[in-house]
């Protein structure tokens, strides 16, 4: 993945628009109302939704989930049409970049103990109102804010 992130930064620097793909872990609470993840970020503690850069020889959403696992602990299905899109000023050594955010929404099955950056982040459920007020970015705090599941289909069917 380094080697993504390096291909990023050099197109970056050429003045490109770079993107990255995102998950919005969400799960419905005993109520039938919509819960989000957010989880921090390892340099600054803010939060913010599982995002990285696209995965070769993977498909967005399938990048989006294993974003999901490796920074929040959480597996699920990602629903097929990505929800939205953000874009956001990257922080770099000595710059800033411009990155587009394809996000994607991830039905929450299971909520791992041990994950692979669970010593780096933290993670809370939210009500989408509440996670949008934590979140800085404004496009996706809007997107979260205004959070609208498709229909889904019952457990066990797809």
């Amino acid at each position: 993945m380094a080697a993504t992130r390096k291909k990023a930064v050099r197109r970056a620097k050429k003045g490109e628009r770079i993107r990255q793909v995102a998950a919005i872990p969400f799960r419905l609470n005993a109520d039938g109302g919509i819960e989000v993840m957010l989880v921090t970020s390892r340099t600054t503690q803010r939060f913010i939704v599982p995002k990285g850069w696209p995965m070769k020889g993977k498909s967005g959403r399938k990048a989006a989930a294993i974003e999901a696992m490796e920074e929040a602990g959480v597996l699920g299905k990602t629903l097929k049409e990505p929800a939205g899109t953000y874009s956001y000023w990257k922080r770099l050594t000595n710059r800033f970049v411009r990155v587009d955010v394809i996000v994607y929404l991830l039905d929450v099955t299971e909520e791992l103990v041990n994950w692979q950056e669970a010593k780096r982040r933290q993670r809370a459920w939210l009500a989408p109102a509440d996670a949008a007020m934590l979140i800085d970015e404004p496009d996706l705090s809007t997107l979260v804010a205004t959070l609208k599941l498709p229909e889904l289909a019952p457990q066990g069917q797809a």
